[in-house]
């Protein structure tokens, strides 16, 4: 690729990223509104089912501490996957036409809006890992904070591609919202997020287990609170695997989009 090309389709990978970003900062609402949810779910449902669960019983943490590293993964699913809606809010105003027409590989177009929304999910989790070292007593070092930031950037990718393949392909909001529900709730009730994977049935264990959101709840509980089922290699494999085949999926899905 010559270089004018490639610095050509570097800027607008850049300006669609920043155009994404644009839209999400002027709506504070959207912030605010990401980071309440999790919050009840910790203080509501982990202090309503933690006083219920004995104390050890979770590998030493308490219920909130454990239920932790699944609300980080949940705020990514709910966040993430339902960013695919904006492509289809684009069709409607026309926007999308206009970045269809531009010079650009429709591969960079589909990267920029993939960034752009994973960026957006970024900032909501940096915020909630702030708040869940001051008011959880969830305790973060260095390298924890980077294996983190490191494991969510590659969910976020993936999600965020799988919100954009859905939205590439429906017509409606309705549709969207019917379809990603559908996706949603069991990859993340199915994934572990709330209970100790360990503790379960075989034949709930194994569902579990072919989960490819399970792999980012136990390797966030590994890197944050120690506690792991499957190993970090096995995580890290299964979740750079998903993230690529997610981003395949939405590139094809993005490139053969009707308007």
């Amino acid at each position: 690729m010559p270089k004018f090309k490639l610095a050509a389709e570097l800027r607008g990978l850049y300006a669609i990223w920043y155009r994404e970003l644009l839209v999400f900062m002027r709506e504070p609402s959207r912030l605010v509104g990401s980071i309440i949810q999790p919050l009840l779910w910790l203080v509501i449902f982990g202090t309503g089912l933690g006083s219920i669960i004995e104390p050890g019983a979770v590998s030493g943490a308490n219920y909130q501490q454990f239920l932790f590293p699944g609300i980080l993964v949940m705020t990514v699913l709910f966040g993430s996957l339902f960013f695919g809606l904006y492509i289809i809010l684009d069709k409607r105003i026309d926007f999308l036409k206009e970045v269809l027409v531009a010079p650009l590989n429709k591969s960079t177009m589909f990267f920029g809006k993939a960034l752009g929304g994973s960026t957006d999910g970024l900032l909501q989790i940096i915020i909630l890992m702030i708040l869940g070292a001051i008011f959880f007593g969830v305790h973060f070092n260095l390298l924890s904070i980077v294996l983190t930031l490191v494991i969510v950037t590659l969910l976020l990718i993936a999600v965020t591609s799988l919100g954009l393949a859905i939205g590439s392909v429906m017509e409606s909001p309705e549709g969207f919202g019917l379809i990603s529900s559908f996706v949603i709730f069991p990859l993340f009730f199915l994934s572990g997020a709330l209970f100790p994977v360990t503790k379960l049935p075989m034949w709930l264990k194994t569902i579990v287990a072919i989960n490819p959101v399970s792999y980012s709840v136990d390797a966030l509980r590994l890197v944050i609170l120690g506690i792991t089922s499957y190993g970090l290699l096995m995580d890290m494999t299964v979740l750079i695997v998903f993230t690529a085949a997610m981003v395949t999926a939405g590139t094809w899905a993005f490139k053969k989009i009707k308007l």
